[in-house]
């Protein structure tokens, strides 16, 4: 059983904190092989969403008010456990994460930077691909919107 739950940065234990930047070490560092800057200094500004079961974490995104990443708000960072994956977790994280997008920032478009092998999941979610391929870390990404 996943429990949802998102805080702003200050509201982060340390612990949480550090369950978050392990996870997303874990998947786009050492799994996805892409060497960057992932504390970017959006995250003070941002709001975090977490899926756990019990004491692990095994989903995470990062909701990004409008203005820093985009003129929308963004859902970013998405990230699931690699043990947790095919369950169906990344799509409750993506509807958990939108509806979360909605009560913050009111009835918004949310724009996404979504990596493009990644385009036919979004779409399925109600995002349409917006602008050209562009590469980003090494990695293929398009913009997307739902509006």
């Amino acid at each position: 059983m996943i429990t949802w739950t998102w805080k702003k940065f200050d509201d982060l234990t340390p612990h949480e904190l550090y369950a978050i930047l392990q996870l997303r070490s874990e998947v786009f560092v050492v799994e996805q092989q892409c060497i960057f800057q992932d504390i970017d200094d959006k995250d003070q500004l941002s709001y975090h969403v977490m899926g756990r079961e019990g004491a692990s974490l095994l989903a995470y995104t990062r909701l990004v008010p409008p203005g820093i990443s985009y003129t929308e708000p963004s859902v970013g960072r998405v990230v699931t456990s690699p043990r947790a994956r095919k369950s169906g977790l990344g799509r409750e994280l993506m509807l958990y994460s939108i509806e979360q997008c909605r009560t913050l920032f009111g009835p918004l478009p949310i724009r996404i930077g979504a990596q493009l092998y990644l385009k036919k999941f979004y779409g399925s979610l109600g995002f349409q691909p917006e602008g050209d391929i562009y590469l980003e870390d090494g990695i293929q990404h398009v913009e997307m919107l739902l509006s």
